[in-house]
């Protein structure tokens, strides 16, 4: 089975369970504190690759690191999937539970990338609007790159509103260079 598909089916597994315990909320801030970890420490990575490295260690290593940090549910999820052999996933895992966490509350994840920060008004513009657009509440990601003059980028849902100036200017050398107002005599 595919690393895609496994994540998937342990992230709505635990959905399911949180669901049912109605703790959906707070296992989702867990799962993003666990992904935040797994992205941090690459030694826990080559750790829970190792396959010599027998499980009980392993369990260990997820008690010490995440036991007082998370809820008992997320806890006992994590212990399991690592008895299971799959704690090689588990970023994942948490990547995938915190898309479906997102789809659950109908929240969409907004990035904007601009040449400077943005003040709050500007924020919550580009929030109406895609709320607008998507009738989701928005998460905003706000990003800058230096190289975007008097531009922006913004992308949600799989789509990407393109505003750069260096996009605008490819466009103008395509249309250019296929010289439509020439006679193709």
């Amino acid at each position: 089975m595919s690393n895609y598909r496994i994540n998937n089916h342990y992230a709505k597994a635990l959905l399911l369970l949180a669901q049912d315990m109605d703790v959906v909320d707070q296992v989702a801030e867990d799962m993003r504190f666990v992904s935040n970890v797994y992205v941090e420490n690459r030694e826990l990575n080559v750790v829970f690759a190792n396959p010599i490295i027998p499980v009980d260690k392993k369990v260990s290593v997820v008690k010490e690191l995440f036991e007082n940090r998370v809820s008992e549910v997320t806890m006992a999820f994590l212990v399991f999937v690592t008895r299971k052999n799959r704690s090689i996933n588990m970023r994942g895992m948490a990547e995938a539970y915190i898309k479906m966490f997102r789809d659950y509350r109908g929240i969409v994840l907004t990035d904007l990338v601009t040449h400077q920060s943005i003040d709050d008004v500007a924020r919550k513009l580009v929030t109406e609007m895609v709320e607008t657009y998507t009738g989701k509440t928005v998460e905003l990601h706000d990003h800058t790159d230096p190289n975007m003059f008097g531009s922006f980028k913004l992308e949600f849902d799989n789509k990407m509103y393109d505003a750069r100036i260096r996009t605008k200017i490819h466009r103008m050398r395509i249309q250019f260079t296929r010289n439509d107002y020439e006679s193709k005599l």
